[in-house]
């Protein structure tokens, strides 16, 4: 009986270990899975905004600069690495987005275009999914993170080379702004 009871501790810290590392794997792969869905969102985002500012030139065509400030940020924001950076990268592309929307504002008929209040929706849509993403993403990054900094799965993710993994979040700035208002009126 006492040449088994080594067996039996050395079986439950292989079970455990195993459970450990299982439950990491699971982890990682959703917040994989998760970086994905944010990924998809963004990409929307950033297939519209061309044709929103094809849309602006129509009717706001001297307003060359601010349409190329949004551009910029939109191909800042598409070769962004990482959650961290394409998080100030997005930022960065709302604020130059919510500056076409200030535009609409001064040409009434930009405004009343249909395509425009198109886009505006469908923008507006993308905001809230993108929103809706971010903190799955980020809840379970959080979960991730603190099973790695927890004993004793921290030994373990230690071990076989868990790393933690950096949240997407929105600059300082912009949290401040609960939603997104694109001056579209009551619906």
């Amino acid at each position: 009986m006492e040449g088994l009871l080594p067996l039996i501790v050395l079986a439950v810290i292989v079970i455990g270990t195993i459970a450990i590392y299982n439950g990491l794997v699971k982890l990682r792969e959703q917040a994989n899975a998760a970086w994905s869905d944010i990924d998809v969102q963004l990409k929307r985002r950033h297939d519209l905004i061309p044709n929103l500012v094809e849309t602006v030139k129509g009717y706001a065509s001297h307003e060359k600069e601010t349409l190329e400030r949004v551009i910029q940020a939109r191909n800042a924001a598409m070769t962004a690495q990482g959650p961290a950076a394409q998080g100030e990268a997005e930022g960065m592309l709302s604020q130059a987005l919510k500056s076409i929307f200030a535009l609409s504002e001064a040409y009434p008929q930009l405004q009343a275009a249909g395509g425009f209040r198109d886009l505006q929706g469908s923008l507006a849509e993308l905001e809230n999914h993108i929103q809706q993403a971010r903190r799955y993403y980020n809840a379970v990054v959080r979960d991730y993170n603190t099973k790695i900094g927890q004993v004793p799965s921290n030994l373990v993710a230690r071990t076989f080379g868990f790393r933690p993994r950096e949240f997407f979040e929105t600059p300082e700035g912009e949290r401040a702004t609960p939603r997104v208002d694109f001056g579209g009126g009551g619906g």
